[in-house]
């Protein structure tokens, strides 16, 4: 049983994480899981609760975003097609990366992810005044490469699937949508998957961070639809970078 200052703690840090993570679209379990390993929590722990928090999070900032007019994630849209497209990537990346997770050295995992984040970071930030014509090779590649590294870490999917959407044509607003409920989805994929190999979710680790990622989910899309977007992009391009260089420098 965890103690009670620690709940409290993870309660209130979920919370910010994903007031992050639901404004930018990114955020949540790159930062989540490495700090909460550093609290003395097991590391496969963190990782499930993070993929089940995400994926009622996820769900429900999607349908705020929506609902607020951030996305239009109405059936047979284009964001509803990018978002399904990405979901049905993340099945293949998921279920194969769930399974290499529990064999390769945690120290090559989290040098891949971070080179790859601080790229994507770099390659937005640079290009931010280019209009990209959209593009469904780099939505499908993308998703592919992101929902892999989420079953890896249970992070590292927000970041390449934002700044992948932006360079592909979407824009920043309606990519946190898109974002949020493929991630939820991606997430769902993940927890069956370890499921299947008889891990499951510590649910006094999962519940707080679902209490306090939940509360944040409102005002997070909230803080979405009053920023101006090319401010969205610039926001997205630095975090993504921070958290590039965070998980590298974390491993040195």
């Amino acid at each position: 049983m965890i103690e009670l200052s620690l709940l409290i703690g993870i309660l209130i840090f979920a919370f910010l994480c994903e007031f992050i993570d639901s404004s930018l679209g990114m955020g949540y379990g790159t930062a989540a899981t490495p700090i909460l390993i550093l609290l003395g929590l097991p590391a496969l722990d963190i990782i499930l609760a993070v993929l089940l928090s995400e994926l009622i999070t996820g769900l429900l900032s999607g349908t705020i975003h929506h609902k607020m007019g951030n996305v239009n994630l109405k059936p047979g849209s284009l964001h509803f097609k990018v978002m399904l497209t990405l979901s049905i990537c993340s099945i293949i990346g998921v279920i194969i990366a769930t399974f290499v997770a529990v064999n390769i050295p945690n120290y090559y995992l989290k040098l891949y992810i971070g080179l790859l984040v601080l790229l994507m970071g770099i390659i937005i930030l640079i290009t931010r005044n280019i209009k990209f014509k959209f593009s469904w090779k780099k939505i499908i590649s993308l998703g592919s490469i992101a929902s892999f590294n989420k079953g890896m870490s249970g992070g590292g999917y927000g970041p390449v699937v934002m700044g992948g959407q932006i360079l592909s044509g979407v824009k920043g607003k309606s990519a946190v949508g898109i974002t949020s409920v493929s991630e939820g989805l991606t997430s769902a994929v993940g927890l069956l998957s370890f499921a299947f190999l008889g891990i499951f979710v510590n649910l006094d680790i999962a519940i707080p961070m679902i209490i306090g990622a939940s509360i944040a989910v409102p005002f997070a899309a909230y803080t979405t639809n009053k920023i101006n977007d090319k401010c969205l992009t610039i926001c997205i391009s630095l975090l993504t970078i921070v958290l590039g260089i965070i998980t590298l420098v974390k491993i040195l």
